[in-house]
């Protein structure tokens, strides 16, 4: 937080007219986004939604999907193109429940340069999930007649977890719309969960993280605490050498991240990563016109310790960017669903300006950058 940011804030309805006083008190300007928050989650959860989603014919890209209809989703996925496509789970959440991912490629070729993209770290971000679906559905329907997935394709191996925080999503489905952490239990409060953001072993629980359990930034007991991240930081791990690019989608604020977020420093292949950031934001912006800030997560969002980006780099993974996907602040996490297909399809051509860089190599001589 500084001098003259913006901020969103979410009030109870009993406490509006407090905050309303107070802001003209101390002559801060304001703007009442959504006048009704329950009002714009039942148009995501309710009656409509849920005819259209369950449509059994065909699969239905353009609305919310729970945590059920996605699983079920991804086993269809894997029966109906086995030349593309293998699941597998890495490990079970904290309630036990199995985390899948789905290896997108053409086989044969062993030890492919591969790109891992993981969706719903946070849980009360719908678009993330959406867009991985939609990233696995493009790339299976348009290998072949696309000239650019089908190279990418042929030449690496995607790694998609449409729902990272399999527990915290569900809860968001069944309980709390706006619930961001896992689910795990403290056992000297009664506040559940831990960020998955906040927990990867890295400048673990420093700035930027929280050490009490009732925030939405607790970083969690210890570093890998929960089973989640150290399932992923596991599966990682054991495939570093091949993994060129790590991913991760969250919302909202428009931003592409990279490195560092934990501090006020240069990466030391920035000029690569910047260039990347530069390429996706530009093919990004190219479907709808929309904007999006790049830069180092430090000082282009907030300084944040134990965060996904600062391991993945840590651990030898050149490219980790975090996507902050639509909007502004306008709906915030309830981005209406008739906002899913322009919001995925700018993010296709983002992460496909990032991959398709992979298979080109970077000149290194002009990406000699001192360490600050």
């Amino acid at each position: 937080m500084h001098q003259n940011a913006t901020v969103d804030v979410h009030v109870k309805r009993n406490d509006t007219q407090d905050l309303h006083a107070r802001l003209k008190l101390e002559r801060i300007k304001y703007q009442v986004f959504i006048s009704n928050l329950q009002k714009e989650i039942e148009k995501q959860t309710g009656y409509r939604s849920s005819r259209k989603r369950r449509s059994e014919s065909q699969y239905d890209y353009e609305v919310y999907h729970p945590l059920e209809e996605i699983q079920n989703w991804m086993f269809e996925m894997n029966r109906s193109r086995p030349e593309l496509v293998t699941m597998f789970s890495v490990g079970k959440s904290y309630e036990g429940r199995p985390l899948y991912v789905l290896q997108l490629g053409k086989r044969g070729r062993p030890q492919k340069k591969s790109v891992w993209i993981d969706c719903g770290v946070h849980a009360r971000e719908w678009i993330g999930p959406a867009f991985c679906q939609w990233f696995v559905k493009e790339a299976l329907s348009s290998y072949k007649y696309d000239s650019v997935m089908t190279r990418l394709l042929n030449h690496l191996d995607f790694f998609i977890m449409p729902v990272f925080n399999v527990d915290g999503y569900r809860f968001s489905w069944n309980t709390d719309r706006f619930w961001r952490k896992t689910r795990s239990k403290n056992h000297k409060f009664h506040c559940r969960g831990v960020d998955a953001n906040r927990n990867w072993k890295v400048k673990w629980c420093d700035e930027g993280a929280s050490s009490h359990p009732c925030d939405d930034t607790y970083c969690g007991p210890f570093p890998e605490s929960e089973p989640e991240v150290k399932a992923v930081a596991k599966f990682l791990r054991k495939h570093k050498k091949r993994m060129k690019a790590y991913i991760s989608i969250h919302s909202y604020a428009q931003m592409l991240l990279y490195p560092y977020s934990y501090k006020y420093a240069a990466i030391p292949n920035f000029n690569c990563v910047e260039s990347a950031a530069q390429n996706a934001v530009t093919a990004l912006h190219s479907a709808h016109g929309v904007r999006y800030r790049y830069g180092p997560a430090s000082t282009t969002l907030y300084v944040s310790s134990g965060s996904s980006i600062d391991w993945a780099y840590r651990n030898g993974i050149p490219y980790a960017f975090a996507f902050e996907l639509r909007d502004t602040g306008h709906f915030g996490f309830l981005l209406p669903e008739s906002l899913i297909k322009p919001t995925c399809t700018e993010t296709l051509r983002a992460v496909k300006a990032i991959a398709s860089g992979l298979l080109k190599k970077c000149n290194t001589e002009k990406n000699r950058f001192p360490y600050i």
